[in-house]
């Protein structure tokens, strides 16, 4: 929004957001960002041998660096299980798994961004699927369950083999589910994690070059890099990524067509830049505001198909007043 706009200008772009919604949101100048703080729990399940041992640690020791060094992610916000526990690396095993889930449940919100990576063995049967940990495992019904109770936006990236029954078992409102497959059939070992991993350290995957990677960009640089391996091999493709955020658990390619992608293109896992004036607290707080007011602007894109017209009018009017009067306040200070 202009930020010379008056107010009754917001309740006049808010009536035109009837003829088309993205018009708006570019006029309002929303950030795409989740107003939060952001959590992740990678787990690299039983390796089946030293061959797949190292790869699956180099991919998770690579991700957790890129996490905490990188995205500056705080230590606590970081849980890793593995299959050989080592420091504060616990083993991967279905306890585990639920109290860092648990732990996860009590400490994220409602603004926060939850990251699931599993990194190792897969297996399926149908519409079930099992990730393979240390000792009894989890099928894809009882992750669903386990995540269930979790606030914020849950990323789930099932990067295993005969991954793809968690699409359907996973999906849900406010969600992002990937799996490495397309079939429950493809239960081979999989390209998907190296290529998910290193998208988030190279700048090629930053396809609208904002200098932040989206979820949606590095499942695209990660399908490219899958895609591209098979075809300089000369093989026949045995893994195909999908991606749901509809909640429908249909998903759909990187390369394809779909209703999913809008979630995603808008989910990132680098934090926000922190919101501070110096020596300035009220003008801190204004700008605070401001992003809480954008990531809900966001947010109520994504659910203007559960809205009738009159709904999803009247809420958005009603941010884009609160934005124009906090817009008002800011230029006052500054």
């Amino acid at each position: 929004m202009d930020p010379q706009a008056p107010v009754g200008a917001a309740v006049r772009l808010c009536r035109s957001c009837r003829r088309g919604f993205a018009a708006c949101l570019v006029a309002a100048a929303v950030s795409p960002a989740f107003a939060g703080d952001r959590y992740a729990l990678i787990v690299s399940g039983a390796s089946g041998g030293a061959e797949y041992a190292r790869k699956y640690d180099a991919w998770r020791t690579s991700f957790e660096k890129t996490l905490r060094e990188k995205f500056a992610y705080p230590d606590d916000h970081v849980i890793v299980l593995a299959e050989e526990e080592q420091g504060a690396v616990k083993r991967a095993t279905r306890e585990n798994v639920r109290a860092a889930l648990n732990q996860l449940r009590r400490r994220a919100t409602n603004d926060d961004v939850v990251l699931v990576l599993l990194v190792g063995h897969g297996t399926a049967d149908g519409d079930d699927a099992k990730f393979n940990l240390v000792g009894p495992d989890l099928s894809a019904g009882e992750w669903a369950g386990l995540v269930r109770p979790i606030a914020g936006r849950l990323v789930f990236v099932n990067a295993t083999g005969g991954s793809f029954p968690f699409l359907h078992q996973m999906a849900g409102r406010g969600r992002i589910v990937l799996t490495a497959t397309d079939s429950a059939a493809q239960q081979f070992e999989t390209l998907f994690p190296e290529f998910f991993v290193k998208a988030f350290d190279d700048p090629g995957a930053d396809l609208d070059k904002d200098g932040m990677v989206s979820i949606w960009e590095a499942f695209s640089y990660a399908s490219r890099g899958v895609k591209n391996r098979f075809e300089e091999r000369g093989q026949l493709a045995t893994e195909r990524p999908m991606l749901d955020d509809t909640g429908d658990g249909v998903g759909r390619e990187a390369d394809t067509p779909g209703a999913d992608g809008a979630v995603a293109q808008a989910t990132y896992l680098q934090p926000d830049a922190p919101v501070m004036v110096a020596g300035d607290p009220e003008l801190t707080g204004l700008l605070r505001r401001r992003a809480v007011l954008e990531a809900q602007v966001e947010r109520l894109k994504e659910t203007k198909p559960q809205l009738t017209p009159g709904e999803y009018d009247a809420q958005l009017e009603s941010l884009l007043l609160e934005l124009a009067r906090i817009d008002r306040q800011i230029r006052a200070k500054s």
